[in-house]
């Protein structure tokens, strides 16, 4: 069974950068994307990021120009820069590998960015 575990949350103030990780616990295959989602507390999950096999990404208008997520097929790792991190940032974040057959999610990290 695939496992997704996310690190690098943490408390930050605001202005500060943090960089989230995400690895597999084995390779997977057909995938069509690996994303970021997060959710803030008392709201629904919402997207942040993905980044397609292609290299084409997609980001959310509100992390535009601050967010930049990337990869690493070999680490079969995928990262998320956060720089210029605002107190509307804060949320749980979450891991998303979308493939033909299922999705798979990590349990997610916690961002916290308050002075």
């Amino acid at each position: 069974q695939v496992q997704l575990v996310e690190s690098g949350g943490g408390l930050v103030q605001p202005g500060g950068s943090l960089r989230l990780s995400c690895a597999a616990s084995e390779s997977i295959f057909r995938i069509y994307t690996m994303g970021w989602y997060r959710q803030p507390p008392g709201n629904q999950r919402e997207l942040v990021a993905t980044i397609a096999q292609t290299g084409t990404t997609n980001y959310a208008d509100s992390v535009k120009g601050r967010f930049t997520i990337s990869g690493d097929n070999a680490k079969r790792t995928v990262y998320l820069q956060m720089n210029n991190l605002k107190p509307e940032d804060t949320a749980v974040y979450y891991c998303k590998v979308a493939t033909s057959i299922r999705d798979y999610w990590g349990k997610g990290t916690l961002v916290t960015v308050s002075s």
